[in-house]
Parts: C-alpha cells; sequence; structure tokens
C-alpha cells in the first residue's frame, strides 16, 4: 500500500495620509482643548511618531485602556491585526498611556490615518468595547460582553468572540479570532487558538494518532489511531474527551476522515492489499459501509467534500503519479480535478474544499520540494502561494481566507499562517514537529475543551 505524498491524511475607506507614506509626530490633546489651557495638560499627552506603509486597507487604532483591562485590549488588537483586514496604527507608549477620559478627538486620529478606533472599558462585571467610525465622528457599536476571569479557562475565548463581534461591527466579515488548529505532535493530537496561545493535547489514546478532522459545529473530531496492527478510526467529543470507535471491519487500515457538511457521513480511505479506496459511513446510524471507489492496485484516498455535500474531490494514483480528482458523493462522474502537466508537474496530496466553496487546497512537487496551491473550482485555474522551504498540508479557516500550512521555511517543521489577499504569512507555532494541521468551524459559544492530564 503507497500512502501518496508521505502523509496520511493526503499519501473600505482607505486614506490619503496611508497612501502617501506620511510620517507624523504629534501630540495627543483632550478634544476641546484651547491655548488658554495650562500647559502642564499638553505636556502629559502622549507623543507618538508613526511611519505608514502604503495600503488601501482601512486604519485601525486601538486605545489605550485600564491597566486591568490591557490584555483584553492586546488580545484584541492582536485578533484585529491577525485578521488582515487592516492597518494596525500602533500608538508607541500606549501601554503606559492613560485611556481616555473625554470625548474621543476624532480630528485627531483622522488625521493620523485612522477609519476605526476602539476603546475597552469595565461597567461593573461587563466589559466595554466602543467601536468607533472616526471619519464620521461618532460611535459605530458598542459591546457588551460578561469575560471571566483570566484564570477562567473561557477567558481567552470570550476575548476572541468580542474580536469577531468587532471585525462584523466594521467590515462586515466573518471573523476567525474564536477557532482552534488541530495538529499532530510525537503521534498526540493537540490543540492551539488561532493566534498560537493555549496548546493542549486533547487525543485520549495512548498509540500513534494521525489525520485529525473536525466535525461541523466544533464539537467533535475525527482521527485515526494504530490500533492492533490496524489504522482505527475514532469520533472524540470535546467536552467530555470520550471517543468511540468507527466503522470497525476486520484489520483494516483507515485513515483521513473527512465530515459531509451536514455530519451525518465521515468519508475515508481504506487500504488492503489490492490497493486503496475511498468508503463512507453513515454516522447517525452507524451502519451501511459504503464503497465510492475502485483502486484495481491504485490509490485513492485523502476525500473533502464541497461545502454543499454534492462533491467530494480526493487524491488518485490512477494515471501514475498522485493528482486531484473529482467524484459525486454517490461516487459516480469521477475525472481529473486539477490540471497538470506531464513531466513539469509532481504529485498532488492533501486538497481541501474552502468553506465558501470557491476555491481548493492542495500541496503539490514541484523540481522535488512540495508547495501549497488553490485551484479555482469555476475555471480550474491552479495559483501557486508558496516558494519558500517545504511546504504542505494545507487547511482552511471557515473566513475561506487564511490558510494554515506546516512548513519548514525557519529550518525546522513547524505550523505557518498565510492570507491568500495579501500574501501575509505569520507563524503559528514556533515549536517544531507538528504536522497534519485542521483548522476548525466556528465554535460554539463557551465551548470548553478537555485537556488530557499533563499535557498542556
Amino acid at each position: 500500500m503507497r500512502v501518496a505524498g508521505g502523509r496520511v491524511r493526503s499519501a473600505t475607506r482607505g486614506t490619503l495620509s496611508r497612501r502617501c507614506g506620511v510620517a507624523l509626530l504629534l501630540t495627543v490633546v483632550p478634544l476641546g482643548a484651547t491655548a488658554a489651557q495650562d500647559t502642564s495638560a499638553i505636556d502629559r499627552g502622549v507623543r507618538i511618531g508613526i511611519v505608514y506603509r502604503p495600503g488601501v486597507r482601512p486604519g485601525f487604532v486601538a486605545l489605550p485602556a485600564a491597566a486591568e483591562l490591557d490584555s483584553i485590549r492586546t488580545i484584541l488588537a492582536r485578533d484585529l491585526d491577525f485578521s488582515d483586514r487592516f492597518e494596525m496604527i500602533t500608538l508607541p507608549g500606549s501601554d503606559t498611556a492613560r485611556a481616555p477620559t473625554t470625548a474621543l478627538n476624532y480630528p485627531l486620529y483622522q488625521a493620523l490615518g485612522a477609519d476605526f478606533a476602539m476603546s475597552v472599558s469595565r461597567r461593573g462585571d461587563t466589559t466595554l468595547v466602543t467601536v468607533h467610525d472616526v471619519p464620521a465622528g461618532a460611535v459605530r457599536r458598542s459591546l457588551a460582553a460578561r469575560v471571566p476571569d483570566a484564570r477562567h479557562p473561557d477567558f481567552r475565548q470570550s476575548v476572541h468572540r468580542l474580536a469577531d463581534q468587532v471585525l462584523q461591527a466594521t467590515v462586515g466579515a466573518l471573523g476567525t479570532a474564536a477557532t482552534r488548529v488541530l495538529f499532530v505532535r510525537d503521534g498526540r493530537v493537540y490543540l492551539v487558538d488561532q493566534d498560537g496561545a493555549d496548546v493542549r493535547r486533547v487525543s485520549s489514546g495512548d498509540r500513534q494518532a494521525m489525520s485529525p478532522a473536525w466535525a461541523p459545529g466544533g464539537r467533535q473530531f475525527a482521527y485515526m489511531e494504530f490500533w492492533d496492527g490496524k489504522g482505527q478510526l475514532f469520533l472524540h467529543d470535546m467536552a467530555t474527551g470520550q471517543r468511540r470507535d468507527i466503522a470497525v471491519t476486520g484489520r483494516t487500515l483507515d485513515f483521513t476522515p473527512a465530515f459531509s457538511p451536514d455530519g451525518k457521513t465521515l468519508a475515508f480511505s481504506r487500504a488492503i492489499e489490492e490497493g486503496t479506496d475511498i468508503y463512507t459511513f453513515n454516522l447517525r446510524d452507524d451502519c451501511c459501509l459504503q464503497r465510492l471507489t475502485v483502486g484495481r492496485f491504485s490509490d485513492n484516498l485523502s476525500p473533502t467534500y464541497s461545502p454543499d455535500g454534492q462533491r467530494i474531490a480526493f487524491v488518485s494514483t490512477r494515471s501514475g503519479l498522485a493528482q486531484i480528482y473529482l467524484m459525486a458523493a454517490d461516487g459516480t462522474d469521477q475525472d481529473l480535478f486539477a490540471p497538470f502537466d506531464y513531466g513539469v508537474t509532481g504529485s498532488s496530496n492533501a486538497p481541501e474544499w474552502s468553506p465558501d466553496g470557491r476555491t481548493v487546497a492542495f500541496h503539490r512537487d514541484i523540481a522535488g520540494t512540495l508547495q501549497v496551491f488553490v485551484l479555482d473550482v469555476r475555471t480550474r485555474t491552479v495559483r501557486q502561494l508558496t516558494s519558500v522551504g517545504r511546504n504542505q498540508d494545507p487547511t482552511w479557516a471557515p473566513d475561506s481566507r487564511h490558510l494554515a500550512f506546516v512548513s519548514d521555511r525557519a529550518g525546522y517543521r513547524q505550523l505557518w499562517i498565510i492570507d491568500i489577499e495579501t500574501g501575509r504569512i505569520r507563524p503559528l507555532l514556533s515549536q517544531g514537529g507538528a504536522r497534519l494541521p485542521a483548522w476548525s468551524p466556528q465554535l460554539p459559544e463557551h465551548a470548553i475543551f478537555t485537556s488530557q492530564p499533563g499535557e498542556r
């Protein structure tokens, strides 16, 4: 049996100042200050120096907050930066600046290039986030939430959810701050927030685990574990830590699980001596194994459903090298999906359909090195996203704009995130050895996941 590719999962308004690169050195003065005021009040203002890069994204400034709220402000600002929707305006010295106590000086922040400003305050046990429309000189949205103590397991996700609400209130975009990424390290499945914080082990088995895949809704995930000489699929409950086995039939190697959009069906790869084929299993009724491909000594693996559940993209070696194929969800109408050139393009693996249905991400061998590509579903055109180092195993964020993937560009294998609109790449984890990432869907509110003892 061949596992292709060496992977078991695979085998709004711009401002003139920002456009022109203006450098500013200003003193922040409360709105309504006059020349007759005591100059000591002005001297206590915050001196800032800002250099803007050319760009067309709206400017965003996170205003200073009271000391007890600064951790919330910091997480919010980082989440908004990682959304890649804004030009974040950093105010040097803002960590020691006082929170504004008067009306916001909208003309000042507009001069700095800000389209939006955000302030964080507290009223009783409620955290208030106020989003200002700077050019309009008005409050755009006020958000209120009860954020638990920083030691509470839901603290960070509560703040992440606020960040997603800010993104919705400003540019109307779907946020991914309150999402998480599963990955495999040292044969165990781990979980990490999308900003790289709060790493924890979640798989409960003691054997080698592979191929994690989220269920719709984010309350469960499936994965494969090597078990008594076979590859056994398990369904893991995130809240309780309990798991159950799936599709047990003899000593086969079952791997690369993928959920249908309604969560009722699990597609996966099953390897036997004659080859590898794709099967489906009815999770709701816990029965009804169905074979979708007939390999005849070729390998068919790594299924991924289209968001409407009507089609499945998968990997097949039927033409020689592994390439991306497409079929109907019942196994009919199988055909080559991603175009390639014989002698120029190498094997292609690890497809994943974007949540908006428009593209499929995968990795492909180019001159002996793996790189991440995206396939436009409508036009069947392919675009290369990476070129530095070895890059593989892409997985989509729910916004269909960001991809997490594995890369050795820093000298060792770790997780990275790329924004396919701007090309910005950032590391998700600094630790090495991570592989096979799976980005969660939008997670349910107050989703507290069970960790395995001693594995944080």
